[in-house]
């Protein structure tokens, strides 16, 4: 009598759980992670498109906290703030351009009030290095229009001056002895001494920064389809397979080994 044929499992069945779920787990995962990024670039492009500067100001407080991440939706916001001026730890900032001259953004952090980091402050520009006045001291409230922090890839070459050739908050931490926010803010009012730094000396911001999320949306969601494929190939190879057929193929195999 010849043995009866192997029944598997039901594909439902508890053996099959944890493969299941992994599954879901992984497909969630990648849904989930897709749409934020795809969040992400929409909010970038709703960013580029908007002009905040000529709006009024709000408390910096309600913009961006000492440790927040930028919040895109406030590139260019004007923003208020009080605090106490940093004038050891001022330094400037090179490649800016001013009616065609080439020339430099002055920058002092300042302690805002009720925290302990500081907020650096572009007080004006200047065209040269020699012109640059005292920086101011003592406590002050300002109005300024706030900007996330440069990261073009541009190298400091030469950490002993105090020139950066862009406003990085990992580079200004070497003038600074305490945290600085993710951040910086264009003064709006000139220092004396100064000409008026303007957001048009802004470096362009990088074309690839924004579609840069929109392909990881997509990565992330063939990564979920990948899954799927996988999941769906192991049920039909591994699972839903009909054991018999397998069996019969081995005895075929079987018989084309027999000499004649």
């Amino acid at each position: 009598m010849p043995p009866a044929p192997e029944r598997r499992p039901h594909p439902l069945s508890p053996r099959y759980w944890g493969v299941h779920l992994l599954a879901v787990v992984l497909l969630a995962a990648a849904v989930m992670l897709g749409v934020w990024q795809l969040d992400a670039w929409k909010t970038k492009r709703e960013a580029a498109v908007r002009d905040l500067t000529t709006v009024s100001a709000i408390p910096l407080a309600k913009a961006i906290g000492p440790d927040d991440p930028f919040p895109g939706q406030y590139v260019g916001q004007p923003v208020s703030f009080a605090g106490r001026w940093l004038p050891k730890s001022t330094f400037l900032v090179s490649g800016r351009e001013r009616a065609g001259v080439e020339g430099y953004w002055v920058v002092t952090p300042v302690t805002v009030d009720g925290t302990k980091s500081a907020m650096p402050v572009v007080r004006g520009w200047t065209p040269s290095q020699s012109s640059v006045p005292a920086a101011p001291s003592g406590p002050m409230t300002l109005k300024g229009w706030l900007q996330p922090a440069e990261g073009t890839g541009e190298v400091d070459t030469d950490t002993t001056d105090d020139v950066l050739p862009q406003l990085r908050i990992a580079d200004a931490l070497h003038f600074v002895d305490q945290d600085l926010y993710g951040a910086y803010v264009i003064a709006s009012d000139t220092d004396h001494g100064l000409d008026r730094a303007e957001l048009d000396q802004l470096p362009p911001a990088p074309r690839f920064s924004a579609i840069r999320n929109l392909f990881y949306a997509i990565e992330w969601w063939f990564f979920g389809g990948f899954v799927v494929f996988m999941w769906w190939r192991w049920l039909m190879d591994d699972v839903l397979a009909d054991p018999d057929a397998d069996g019969e193929a081995a005895d075929e195999g079987d018989e084309d080994d027999v000499p004649a």
